[in-house]
């Protein structure tokens, strides 16, 4: 009885000890555990102090902006062209929509309008005239792109995040002639906020708008005057241009005193040519070829230079350039 009796405290003494050890031990793993978690919020914060103008996602109010992107195409261009923005930047879209004269399954959404450049308004007046009826809801903003034109949407949030959708605005390269407040380039693509689209609904519902003109961008511009639709600045904080209405190489190259051609004349702010032209940020390119889209992909989402630290903040601001062209 007595050897049961030392047997059993023996057994409990030795369970308990195991009980206790395990628990320091868990105690000190917890502890280290915490401060490997500070070291690791520390090195974050470090990182996030050497590199000032990049944010977690979780930080970035952008990643809220919800964008319905609509892209003008026809039967004729889906495979040469239209395809590979699908397979690009479309992706990244909240919503996407290819408009077309014919419904196909592309799919494309059929506004039963003939095919033409003297058409084009007639298709961004059905366009738009869809979405609001089907998609109003879905998105906060929405841009029009040609079915050859380059975007990069997390650039585009980033822009209109600045700015509230439930106010009439639009945004885009802003052209000068023919319009009082000037009008967005057609094809660098263009944005209307929520409110915009309410307003050019309603300008062709009450006769206050109407299909004056086959020149697209600049008739849509007009009923944006009409209707009271203020156009936003695109630029960066350093006034460098996000919308671009040609391929990069119409801007980068630094030319030799010429006339200027005329997308350069028709531009709203004073345009620079050269590396100073065109933003660290930027939205959209326009005529570029299947290819091309592939390229700006890769350089987009993929290049990257070992060791270099960005420099340019986007938030800092600074004195940006206000002059606006003289006509």
């Amino acid at each position: 009885m007595q050897n049961i009796t030392s047997n059993i405290i023996f057994t409990t003494g030795l369970v308990m000890g195991f009980l206790s050890l395990h628990s320091i031990l868990d105690l000190k793993l917890s502890a280290e555990l915490l401060m490997r978690d500070a070291r690791h919020r520390s090195r974050i914060r470090d990182l996030q102090h050497e590199h000032p103008g990049e944010k977690s996602s979780g930080d970035n109010s952008s990643q809220t902006v919800r964008v319905l992107c609509w892209i003008m195409t026809g039967p004729k261009y889906l495979e040469s062209r239209t395809r590979h923005i699908k397979n690009t930047w479309a992706k990244r879209c909240d919503v996407v929509l290819y408009m077309s004269s014919v419904e196909t399954d592309f799919p494309t959404v059929g506004l039963n309008v003939s095919e033409g450049r003297e058409n084009l308004y007639w298709k961004t007046i059905r366009a738009f005239q869809y979405i609001y009826e089907h998609h109003l809801d879905d998105a906060d903003w929405f841009i029009k792109a040609d079915d050859d034109t380059f975007v990069v949407m997390e650039n585009l949030r980033y822009v209109l995040s600045k700015y509230d959708p439930e106010k009439p605005l639009y945004l885009g390269r802003r052209f000068t002639p023919f319009i009082s407040q000037g009008y967005m380039s057609g094809g660098a693509g263009y944005v209307l906020s929520k409110e915009a689209l309410r307003r050019f609904i309603k300008g062709f519902d009450t006769g206050e708008c109407t299909h004056f003109s086959t020149i697209e961008d600049m008739a849509l511009g007009k009923c944006m005057e009409t209707m009271k639709v203020e156009p936003a600045d695109s630029r960066d904080v350093k006034g460098r241009q996000t919308f671009h209405p040609y391929p990069p190489d119409y801007y980068l190259l630094r030319q030799l005193p010429r006339p200027r051609p005329w997308y350069l004349i028709y531009d709203h702010y004073t345009p620079v040519e050269g590396p100073g032209c065109c933003s660290d940020l930027v939205v959209s390119f326009h005529y570029i070829q299947a290819d091309q889209m592939y390229a700006l992909e890769y350089l987009t989402y993929h290049l990257r230079a070992y060791g270099y630290k960005y420099r340019f903040d986007p938030d800092k601001k600074n004195d940006v350039n206000t002059t606006t062209m003289s006509m």
